[in-house]
């Protein structure tokens, strides 16, 4: 049975004065709860649907924004600059808000994209008994385990990566069709990932390839098998980090889609055999 759901924005700050909204769907019996991150460049709102979805299952949802984008207070420059230590210690304090608004709510962490990478080094970072992870449409961006015909095209794009940060003082993703306007130093960040498909963050003391290899915890990792931005191989690089996890893996095929597509992006309007998978494991 649908449930009545109640929708909110709830204001979250960082100590470095970021502030932005978190949009939560939260039925009125709740079986569970998830607190989202977004791809690279994606709006919370975007992910609506999704959250809808969820909710009307029994799982109270929350939508992270990524700092930079619309609810943020913060617009990518040359002058204004962050990279992924920031955009973890906002992940943070969202997972904070929650707490104090929602206390009786257990939120598992989530995320699409680089948001679900962003969502495990915060759960490795800071874990929590029975809070487990959701990987959508991700993995871990390593140029040698992408297909052999895309390797190539990786690797030649990383370089370029950084020097349109240089160059522009931000990274004009929509002109090249990857991701937002992005500070320069996240994009930074995530050239390395790629570069040594290691997670080493600059201006942060955790070791977090030791924090993940560590983490006891439930994870779901759900994959499109047409999306080319997140092959087969990037999602088992991203899991061969979490060796102690206990992982539930399912691939979701173009025919159960209304739209008839299974890649990176299509199911954010379609959002109904993802949201049916996360709310049979949260329950």
């Amino acid at each position: 049975m649908t449930q009545a759901i109640a929708r909110q924005a709830l204001d979250v700050s960082a100590p470095d004065g970021h502030r932005s909204q978190i949009l939560t769907f939260v039925p009125t019996t709740p079986r569970g709860a998830l607190l989202f991150v977004p791809a690279l460049g994606v709006p919370a709102r975007k992910y609506s649907a999704f959250a809808e979805a969820l909710a009307s299952a029994g799982v109270a949802t929350a939508l992270h924004e990524l700092r930079g984008l619309e609810t943020s207070n913060r617009r990518a420059g040359r002058r204004c600059d962050w990279g992924y230590p920031e955009l973890l210690i906002d992940l943070a304090e969202s997972r904070a808000a929650l707490a104090r608004e929602h206390g009786a709510l257990r939120f598992h962490l989530g995320g699409h994209s680089l948001g679900a990478q962003l969502a495990a080094l915060e759960l490795a970072r800071a874990p929590m008994p029975g809070t487990g992870l959701v990987i959508a449409a991700s993995g871990q961006p390593w140029w040698r385990r992408f297909p052999a015909l895309q390797r190539p095209l990786v690797l030649a794009a990383l370089p370029l990566v950084r020097a349109l940060g240089a160059l522009c003082g931000y990274f004009p993703g929509q002109r090249v069709n990857f991701g937002g306007r992005e500070a320069r130093s996240v994009m930074r960040d995530w050239a390395r990932t790629a570069l040594t498909g290691r997670y080493e963050v600059a201006r942060m003391r955790l070791d977090f390839e030791s924090a993940l290899g560590a983490l006891d915890a439930p994870v779901l990792a759900l994959r499109m098998t047409q999306d080319r931005l997140a092959p087969v191989g990037s999602l088992d690089h991203l899991l061969a980090k979490l060796p102690r996890a206990r992982v539930t893996r399912d691939e979701i095929g173009p025919a159960e889609f209304a739209r008839g597509r299974a890649d990176h992006f299509a199911w954010l309007k379609d959002p109904i055999p993802v949201a049916r998978r996360i709310a049979a494991w949260v329950a």
